[in-house]
């Protein structure tokens, strides 16, 4: 694992602090938010904003396989997934897998491959990295293989989805679409079509088995919660098991519905940053203007997080501050983090260093290990660790 950062004092930038931009400095040692006179880096016309935590993002599928057929070996695709949300900000993030029916690269076996890929891969990583299981609910058999690598690698954080809905309604509509979801797990289309006609037809198993992994995940500690859904009744199915955490509501009225039984709902920033949906679902910023969207994620794009608070903040819907709390303070509270997501002493040194003029990253700081830096941010790091150096020897 990287060293810690010498303990430094960052004075001149605008700092976020307890709800507000702040004129004012900030030490960090060990690892953690300090205080007292300590040497210090210039970081005037820079914001210092806590660091970004992602709870969802699936960007790290085209690391591992550029393209449908081509993958490469795990360890390369994490440290790749790894860099590139250093390089946006980010320095706790869940890596979202599936455990799907649907099997490759979505399938349990990848899925155990990849706990154990970045079990190795953590000692050396730039960022906190997790790994979230995007759990479909009708593979009933696999509860007690899922449960077992839960416990195994320490896994914190499942979603229950299911997309077999769609996979009819592609057939007959958009035949293509099935055609290249079968594609991608070397299958063809009617070979695809049967495996989830074989899934649905597990349907009345499904509520015992989602019961089942609930008091589980209860016993392990595990944040649990759904992904996509469609209305406040499957909503409230969900809820009731435990599954509090809404991820990517399909509609306004699951939102809706999360919000009058106080589960957090998950929106993806690339939805914030484009201005709608890529697959005609319910547009953030709609939900974000409504009070119903409590965070954002990444979802396929980690650079949309620090963009999507800029342009909360530039169209009026809410200050800066507020808009960074969806992408640091809120996912920490929800995914009960206390050390992290607010700049406050003796929390973790997770830092997002952003040039004020460009409003690009050019630091960050994750856990007091420097895991990303450029820029003029870079020059004048460098400059005065190299001082500090000098003056030591």
């Amino acid at each position: 694992m990287p060293p810690f950062l010498p303990p430094l004092r960052f004075t001149g930038a605008t700092i976020l602090r307890d709800g507000e931009m702040q004129q004012r400095s900030l030490a960090i040692a060990d690892g953690r938010i300090t205080k007292g006179p300590l040497p210090e880096v210039d970081l005037r016309g820079y914001l210092i904003l806590p660091g970004i935590i992602d709870l969802h993002g699936d960007a790290f599928e085209r690391h591992v396989a550029p393209r449908p057929g081509a993958p490469f070996a795990l360890e390369l695709g994490l440290a790749s997934t790894d860099r590139e949300a250093a390089a946006n900000g980010v320095t706790t993030a869940w890596l979202a897998q599936g455990w799907s029916w649907e099997g490759g690269q979505r399938g349990p076996d990848q899925a155990e491959r990849l706990m154990a890929a970045l079990d190795a891969y953590r000692p050396r990583a730039l960022s906190d990295l997790r790994l979230q299981i995007r759990c479909e609910t009708h593979l009933v058999d696999s509860g007690p293989r899922l449960l077992a690598a839960v416990e195994r690698h320490g896994i914190d954080y499942v979603v229950f989805n299911n997309h077999l809905p769609e996979i009819p309604d592609g057939a007959r509509e958009k035949h293509e679409v099935v055609r290249i979801w079968a594609r991608q797990t070397g299958r063809s289309a009617e070979e695809h079509l049967a495996l989830a006609e074989a899934a649905l037809a597990r349907a009345a198993e499904v509520p015992r088995h989602l019961c089942r992994l609930a008091e589980a995940f209860d016993r392990l500690g595990v944040a649990y919660g759904s992904h996509d859904d469609p209305d406040g009744e499957t909503r409230e199915g969900y809820s009731m098991i435990g599954a509090r955490i809404a991820e990517f509501p399909t509609a306004r009225r699951a939102a809706a519905a999360a919000r009058a039984m106080n589960d957090p709902v998950l929106m993806g920033a690339p939805n914030v940053v484009r201005g709608g949906s890529q697959s005609g679902n319910v547009a953030a910023m709609d939900l974000i203007r409504e009070g119903l969207c409590d965070a954002l994620v990444s979802d396929y794009h980690y650079p949309s997080l620090a963009h999507a608070a800029w342009r909360l903040a530039d169209e009026g819907v809410m200050d800066l501050p507020r808009a960074w709390a969806m992408i640091s303070t809120r996912p920490a509270e929800i995914l009960r983090l206390p050390d992290r997501g607010r700049l406050d002493y003796g929390r973790r040194a997770d830092l997002a260093v952003i040039n004020a003029a460009s409003r690009t990253v050019e630091m960050t700081i994750s856990g007091g290990r420097l895991s990303y830096l450029s820029g003029e941010a870079a020059h004048r790091f460098a400059g005065r660790i190299s001082g500090l150096d000098m003056a030591a020897e």
